[in-house]
């Protein structure tokens, strides 16, 4: 096994706050994750409040002293997260790894660069996590199935999204020609723009046609829109109900080396890149 410093293996307190940082079905982990979501929300909020102008003149203080200590929070526990996988900079330029950069790296801008302060506001991308920390065993069952559906259909959503752009060009043409420019359709770009807001069934109202065989294509329009917003629906409910989730138990076990998620509790390599997986521990009581 490589025992260099960027591909160390996890042994020690490494183990132990990995297993608690990144994974949830120890009592510590999923206390880490609900501290995590009840900070991370705490932050949001602040960055919220504070974008209300009588808010912000009353309390500007308070909320620059909360936003160091949520910067100070996110900064310890982004190192900590570096510390203890095997590859730092692989976790760094993940996702999520990202993610927390840009949550942090803000406030530390706008302390030498007073004129970078409104970059803070990307605070609200930490939400982002929320959805991981969401992994928790309780919820882990149904988001995989509802992934799994989504892959299922992907491919397609992706051939119905192309007949639908297909049709609002033909029909975004056809009322280019029908109603031109003296009625507000100055070219097929914007009679697009029209057959996309009126299949979508958003009707902006900004152009409207103006006469009876342009109203009648609007109409058209108009009735594709429903049966076009319930196909995509339909695709994903019937794969949800065609699929079924792995009858392996569920857990919130990831590998330390790649950070795939969704381990099962007996494998001892991960399915991904075929790294030897630490000892798997998990609470009785969920």
């Amino acid at each position: 096994m490589n025992t260099d410093v960027l591909g160390k293996p996890l042994t020690g307190w490494r183990l132990q706050l990995y297993t608690i940082i990144f994974e949830a079905d120890t009592l510590a982990g999923r206390r880490f994750d609900q501290w995590l979501i009840a900070v991370i929300l705490a932050s949001v909020a602040v960055v919220v409040a504070d974008s209300v102008t009588h808010i912000n003149a009353r309390f500007h203080e308070w909320f620059t002293l909360a936003e160091w200590f949520f910067t100070l929070v996110f900064t310890l526990e982004y190192l900590a997260r570096l510390m203890c996988v095997r590859h730092p900079w692989r976790y760094a330029l993940s996702f999520y790894g990202v993610v927390d950069v840009l949550a942090i790296l803000p406030t530390y801008l706008a302390f030498f660069f007073p004129g970078l302060h409104a970059l803070i506001d990307v605070r609200v991308l930490r939400l982002i996590r929320v959805f991981r920390v969401f992994k928790l065993t309780h919820y882990l069952a149904e988001f995989s199935h509802l992934g799994g559906a989504l892959r299922a259909s992907m491919r397609k959503i992706l051939v119905f999204l192309t007949v639908v752009l297909m049709v609002v060009l033909v029909m975004g043409t056809l009322m280019y020609v029908v109603e031109g420019p003296a009625n507000g359709y100055t070219s097929i770009p914007v009679a697009v723009y029209w057959a996309i807001t009126t299949v979508t069934t958003v009707g902006f109202g900004d152009i409207t046609p103006k006469t009876d065989l342009g109203r009648a294509l609007a109409s058209v329009m108009m009735l594709m829109g429903w049966g076009i917003l319930a196909v995509p629906t339909g695709i994903v409910t019937a794969e949800m109900v065609g699929h079924r989730p792995s009858p392996g138990r569920v857990t919130t076990r990831s590998c330390p080396n790649c950070l795939a998620e969704g381990l099962g509790a007996e494998d001892r390599f991960c399915k991904h890149c075929g790294q030897e997986l630490p000892a798997y521990h998990r609470d009785r009581e969920q």
